[in-house]
């Protein structure tokens, strides 16, 4: 009970503050503006909602979509683990599908933040329209506190989460259910046939809001993202027994109340409820949307330090916030670069209405890319065959492909700014990933053996001195270069030598069993191998200290590597310059192996690239 309660909190904080926004930016697209609704359209625009939460949210994520667990993990990183692991060295266009996938997810968290706040703060309006010239100031006070707030972690208030967002679902449910009444018919609203019959009779009008529809599904992917903190019956729990059937109610009961009074439409949400509550109610909406942004914030720190495990990004500077949650971790620099993200598209777009356009495109790209990943995972790795894997996945991605492609209409009107992201992004992951790949060739062409430097190394006559040495290398069949420089410049050899290679695997936890494997090259010399989960967070010290082999008196040596952009390396110039800037501003091999600054020597070594 207590995991499915905090469930309620985290993964479902941002599903549940859609109702504040969805149907009323589908109606406005479905009426052209101000307009009052038909009745037509809220019958239909309220059973694609429906639909759209029992197709999208409950068959494919709830049921389907959670099965794909990689050791208890989930998250795009652990979809495209699991199909990299059954596809080998042929899973190069998985790789491709995860980079677009998590560059949208970053397009759907800065603009989660803006689009919930805004959409809460706006009703203030309705409590008294004097406060319409100070919504965007409080909406950007409010934004500009909560990733302030970020480097104290969420330890401590996450306790209240699940609760609070409780509270919000059962009175959304309440607000919804008491205006049933005004027109009960809207029950028919769950007959399919109301949606498809709007989509066909409304042009591109019904395409519109079809694309703000989907807007009462985002927040699906955190399901998947969040289901290593949870697990997934607690999970599902919390779906089936309170979420959704509190979603569906006021959606229906916002649908009746504008069957019976169409002019309601400027804010159906709030309008749900009597005046005197107004404000009560605008000040738990907004609650409930610092909670959503907060889980969205989380899981970008989450998905970050994925890629970087992985390859597809930097390192940077990761940072616990709970000795007890190990999924509670904070990186500054991307927490300060979504905060000047969501403070741009807040001043650039004003409004709640003024964001829709690129909030569905973000969602519904990162939900295709889902689709198209578990179908690999089906085939490859639960074992179904081509055929089964597609008539079950198929129906699902021709549904999202279907909204994709009418979120597509509004690219000019706000969806340019998630696809410009998710191009920005992907263009960096990839040229991270290649020219590491190229730095590693490099490094490889001019490689001294391992075996043959050993037997020479030992065959002369350099002069030994005491202590043990470890020399970090990518390559553990070659000598590392470290290694080289401090014997051709200084000299000298340590009485031990520790060639130390780091692998990420495609598991989120490594166990203590298998952390540290050490093979014995020769009395001086020994090769140690130190695996790491991509989503733990890597200290080298720590893992040797636990395997018996830091007593706190090895001292590290660290290649620092001076790139020089080449035309003849195989990528062009602009990209080896967009390289270089990328590791220049990476976290230093010390800090992010947790390596004692006092204990850490770098030496360093030019490459083309």
């Amino acid at each position: 009970m207590a995991l499915t309660v905090g469930s309620v909190g985290v993964v479902y904080g941002d599903i549940g503050t859609s109702p504040l926004y969805a149907l009323k930016e589908s109606l406005h697209a479905a009426a052209g503006g101000g307009h009052a609704p038909t009745r037509e359209m809220v019958f239909g625009v309220v059973s694609l909602i429906l639909w759209a939460l029992i197709l999208i949210v409950t068959l494919k994520y709830v049921l389907l979509v959670m099965r794909a667990d990689n050791d208890g993990e989930g998250g795009t990183p652990s979809l495209v683990a699991l199909a990299q692991r059954a596809l080998g060295h042929s899973g190069g266009f998985v790789i491709v599908l995860g980079m677009v996938g998590v560059s949208l997810f970053f397009g759907d968290a800065i603009i989660t933040p803006a689009m919930s706040v805004l959409s809460a703060v706006e009703g203030l309006k309705l409590v008294t329209p004097a406060t319409a010239p100070y919504v965007l100031p409080i909406s950007l006070t409010i934004l500009i506190g909560l990733f302030t707030l970020q480097s104290h972690g969420t330890a401590r208030v996450a306790t209240f989460f699940g609760p609070l967002t409780a509270f919000w679902f059962v009175v959304m449910a309440l607000g919804g259910l008491g205006h049933l009444v005004d027109d009960p018919s809207i029950l028919g609203a769950f007959n399919p046939a109301h949606g498809v019959s709007f989509i066909l009779s409304h042009g591109t009008a019904g395409l519109l809001a079809l694309g703000a529809v989907f807007l009462a599904v985002t927040g699906a992917e955190a399901l998947y993202a969040d289901m290593g903190h949870f697990g997934r019956s607690p999970i599902r729990t919390a779906w089936f027994g309170l979420v959704l059937p509190a979603l569906a109610l006021n959606y229906l009961g916002q649908g009746a109340m504008l069957l019976a009074r169409p002019e309601r439409i400027e804010n159906p949400f709030f309008l749900l409820y009597p005046a005197w509550a107004l404000l009560p109610m605008v000040l738990l909406a907004t609650v409930a949307t610092v909670i959503a942004s907060q889980a969205v914030i989380t899981g970008t720190f989450s998905i970050t330090q994925q890629a970087m495990q992985l390859g597809l990004l930097p390192r940077m500077r990761v940072l616990r916030t709970s000795e007890t949650e190990k999924g509670q971790i904070y990186i500054p620099r991307v927490n300060w670069w979504l905060l000047i993200a969501v403070v741009f598209v807040v001043v650039l777009f004003r409004s709640s209405s003024g964001l829709a356009a690129a909030y569905g495109i973000a969602v519904t790209g990162d939900m295709v890319i889902t689709a198209c990943l578990l179908f690999v995972v089906a085939w490859k790795v639960w074992r179904w065959s081509p055929a089964v894997a597609a008539a079950v996945i198929a129906p699902f991605l021709l549904i999202e492909l279907i909204f994709l492609s009418a979120n597509a209409l509004k690219v000019l009107h706000g969806g340019w700014v998630p696809l410009t992201i998710g191009a920005a992004l992907v263009t960096a992951m990839w040229t991270w990933r290649r020219g590491s790949a190229l730095i590693v060739a490099e490094i490889h062409r001019q490689r001294v053996p391992l075996s043959e430097f050993t037997r020479m190394a030992e065959a002369g006559s350099i002069q030994r001195v005491p202590g043990t040495a470890v020399f970090l290398t990518g390559t553990p069949d070659d000598t590392p270069g470290a290694l080289m420089h401090n014997v051709k410049h200084n000299r000298v050899l340590h009485a031990g030598n520790v060639v130390l290679h780091v692998v990420t695997e495609d598991l989120p936890r490594v166990s203590h069993a298998d952390r540290v494997t050490v093979r014995q090259l020769s009395d001086a010399f020994s090769c140690v191998t130190v695996r790491f989960g991509f989503t733990e967070l890597p200290d080298l010290p720590r893992a040797l200290a636990t395997a018996g082999l830091d007593k706190g008196d090895l001292s590290y040596f660290l290649t620092r590597r001076v790139l020089v952009a080449s035309p003849e390396t195989g990528m062009p110039v602009w990209q080896d310059r967009l390289y270089i800037s990328m590791a220049r501003a990476a976290t230093d091999a010390s800090r992010y192996f947790r390596i004692p600054a006092d204990r850490a020597v770098e030496i360093g070594a030019r490459i083309d690239i």
